[in-house]
């Protein structure tokens, strides 16, 4: 077994607050393989699914727990899954993405989870355009594997410290997919510099920069950017660089938040406390649900652009109609509501005077925009 594996015990270890798991099970290729799943009540016909995925030696209700998802769905009106691996001969739970001492498992993974967001889809009236990947480590390795191998069940995926195997990296056969990889630079786990002569044991891996190479040559993006996101939390020892792919096939967009001495984390709840990971992958995978071009940092959707950003206590919007009522949310960094009402105007006058920072402006039926609170 691979000596970073006990990194990875340690941080499952992390959860501070315990829930109690809700198993259900589907039937695979003679399993009975096993998931967690949050509908909100208030979750719309054809609404999105997202499948959060733990990593090696971890479980569904770890990614429950410590993710947050669930009250982004409730927020937002999505649906999430969070499916269990299987067990290997050391006992820990897995994802089957070809790692060297799994050399001998025949899991299918690939096509367990389409007929799982399948079968899903078609019990609770989810969309199956709209149904993305995410997850944590061997959840990541495992969503690269999705997007080679069954880019047209998943519209997009956002892998959190994961990578692609030589192996994936070498048959994937991918014709493009919105990708947003979040990775510290200082990961003791999965290297950021990559592992190709398998020093630690888990078979040879590319380094990141060649992984968000690959995605951005798959999707034909014409534009780059890049640009360091506010550092919110001068403790905790990293920063982020935000490099950005855009105006590819279909609109496609390939991201990467480049965490800055940042390690094997997901980031809002250990490590880099600048952003919230979850809530940073709902707004990228939001990007899909209506694809929309390229995007800024201030800008999800070019009709809809706020200004002045930074600002104070209010904020101009164009790209909304004079005189229709809007729903509106503003979200904390963390992901708290902290407001909610209705706008007709093309002038957003913020309720109460928050802190300096970075908040999330939810737009109903209209977009999301980042906005920068100056006091």
């Amino acid at each position: 077994m691979p000596k970073s594996i006990l990194s990875i015990l340690s941080i499952i270890a992390f959860s501070c607050v315990q829930l109690n798991a809700q198993y259900l099970t589907f039937e695979h290729q003679g399993q009975n393989r096993q998931y967690i799943l949050h509908i909100p009540q208030n979750c719309p016909p054809d609404a999105p699914l997202i499948m959060v995925m733990h990593g090696y030696s971890g479980n569904a209700n770890d990614m429950k727990n410590f993710t947050g998802f669930n009250d982004l769905a409730d927020q937002f009106g999505f649906a999430v899954c969070y499916p269990n691996g299987t067990v290997d001969d050391y006992g820990n739970r897995f994802f089957n993405v070809g790692y060297e001492f799994h050399d001998e498992e025949s899991v299918n993974d690939v096509d367990f989870l389409i007929q799982l967001s399948t079968y899903l889809q078609e019990t609770h009236n989810l969309s199956p355009s709209k149904t993305f990947s995410t997850g944590f480590s061997n959840g990541s390795d495992m969503s690269y594997l999705l997007a080679c191998e069954a880019a047209e069940n998943f519209r997009a995926i956002a892998p959190v410290a994961g990578t692609m195997m030589q192996s994936i990296y070498d048959n994937c056969n991918s014709s493009g997919i919105p990708v947003f990889e979040i990775h510290g630079t200082a990961d003791d786990v999965t290297l950021y510099e990559g592992d190709i002569n398998n020093i630690d044991g888990w078979g040879a891996y590319l380094p990141i920069s060649d992984v968000i190479e690959f995605w951005n040559e798959a999707n034909n993006c014409q534009n780059y950017q890049s640009e360091s996101l506010p550092n919110l939390n001068v403790n905790d020892g990293s920063v982020i660089l935000w490099e950005s792919y855009t105006e590819g096939i279909n609109n496609s967009e390939v991201w990467l938040y480049k965490v800055q001495n940042g390690g094997h984390d997901w980031p809002g709840v250990w490590g880099n406390l600048d952003i919230n990971a979850s809530l940073e992958i709902w707004y990228f995978f939001s990007k899909f649900i209506n694809p929309t071009s390229s995007t800024t940092y201030t800008q999800i959707n070019p009709s809809l652009t706020i200004s002045p950003n930074p600002g104070k206590d209010y904020f101009l919007i164009d790209g909304i109609e004079e005189g229709k009522a809007y729903n509106y949310k503003l979200l904390s960094n963390n992901g708290s509501l902290i407001e909610s009402g209705i706008i007709s105007t093309d002038t957003l006058n913020l309720k109460s005077t928050y802190s300096s920072g970075l908040y999330f402006l939810f737009i109903e039926n209209t977009g999301y925009a980042k906005i920068i609170v100056e006091n």
